[in-house]
């Protein structure tokens, strides 16, 4: 921050009020205000270090401070680092999985294809693995479950078989709704 243009408007003042005392104390106004010139640079100088310590004092972290950098004024703002975020607090158990009561751990053996797609599905959904398992078993076993044996032999297929090859009497779907 330049100074110079305050120290001036001062200087202006000075002279501007030694006016109405003649020519004679223009030219004694004149002389003081170069004399004054380094006073009125300390005297803003302070001012403007006070206000900063006062502003630093009202916020609740880091600091203002001023610098002086040959005949201008620098501002320094000190900001204290920002904390992460607190994780959030883990979503509240769903009604039935709080009805379910104790874990229990089971084995449970599939191809290696299967689990390595079941991932996949797993990671695309946002869950692990077990999540993913545990939410399809849930689904599988719910009250409004419903289980769909379906024999799509009967459908011809153009393009890409789904069933990649499979003869048309085993042409089935199965799972749960």
């Amino acid at each position: 921050m330049d100074i110079t243009p305050y120290v001036d408007s001062l200087r202006r003042d000075l002279l501007a009020a030694a006016e109405a005392g003649g020519e004679e104390a223009r030219q004694v106004a004149e002389r003081l205000s170069y004399a004054l010139d380094a006073s009125a640079r300390l005297a803003l100088m302070e001012a403007i270090s006070q206000a900063a310590a006062e502003i630093s004092t009202e916020l609740p972290q880091g600091g203002v401070d001023v610098r002086l950098a040959g005949r201008e004024l620098d501002f320094v703002v000190e900001v204290a680092p920002i904390a992460p975020a607190p994780p959030a607090p883990p979503a509240p158990p769903r009604p039935e999985e709080a009805e379910e009561g104790d874990l229990a751990r089971i084995t449970l053996r599939i191809p290696e294809s299967i689990k390595t797609r079941a991932e996949e599905k797993a990671n695309a959904s946002g869950q692990s693995l077990n999540t993913w398992l545990v939410s399809v078993i849930r689904a599988a076993t719910s009250d409004h479950a419903i289980n769909v044996d379906i024999d799509l032999s009967s459908i011809p297929f153009f393009g890409r078989d789904p069933f990649k090859g499979g003869n048309r009497g085993n042409r089935r779907m199965t799972g749960w709704l």
